[in-house]
């Protein structure tokens, strides 16, 4: 009887655990939806052109000054190949701090905060050596909406994006 009970406690625990949700932003890249973790997010801020680097990477837009904060400007549809980048009133940069940086991303516009479940996200499908996928932990499916759930923190602190650093302190 006892072995029991430790069974229906281990089988609570279980669906506790499936139940603490965590929170995402969701944004708009193109006619894509992605969703990153709401605890890498600094502020959201209208889109304003920042001051170009010389020989910054293309997706690099530049830098703006935050409160006395130089911050790279990454433009996401650019880095991510998703065609032309075209600032509308809606385009948004969603300011991240990630690994002790302030990183600034372009969006075309930010959806929602949504709360989902570890049991929410189903892992990513492996496409072999066509695109890399590392930085995608899931996809989750939220009434009738496909998202792309990011490791933002792991993206943005990859190797090809360390050339914010470069670009930053010139």
């Amino acid at each position: 009887m006892a072995t029991m009970a430790n069974v229906n406690q281990k089988t609570g625990a279980a669906q506790e655990e499936d139940q603490i949700t965590s929170e995402f932003l969701t944004f708009t890249l193109g006619d894509e939806e992605y969703a990153i973790d709401i605890l890498k997010v600094q502020e959201i801020r209208g889109y304003e052109p920042p001051t170009m680097i010389a020989n910054a990477p293309p997706f690099i837009k530049g830098v703006i000054n935050l409160r006395g904060i130089i911050v790279p400007i990454v433009d996401m549809r650019i880095k991510f190949n998703l065609g032309n980048a075209e600032y509308t009133p809606f385009t948004v940069v969603i300011i991240l701090n990630v690994a002790s940086r302030v990183i600034g991303m372009v969006v075309d516009s930010v959806s929602d905060v949504l709360s989902l479940a570890p049991s929410q996200i189903r892992s990513a499908p492996d496409f072999s050596a066509s695109f890399d996928t590392k930085y995608i932990i899931g996809l989750a499916t939220i009434d009738q909406r496909m998202l792309i759930v990011t490791d933002i923190a792991q993206l943005m602190t990859s190797r090809d994006m360390e050339l914010i650093d470069d670009a930053a302190s010139v």
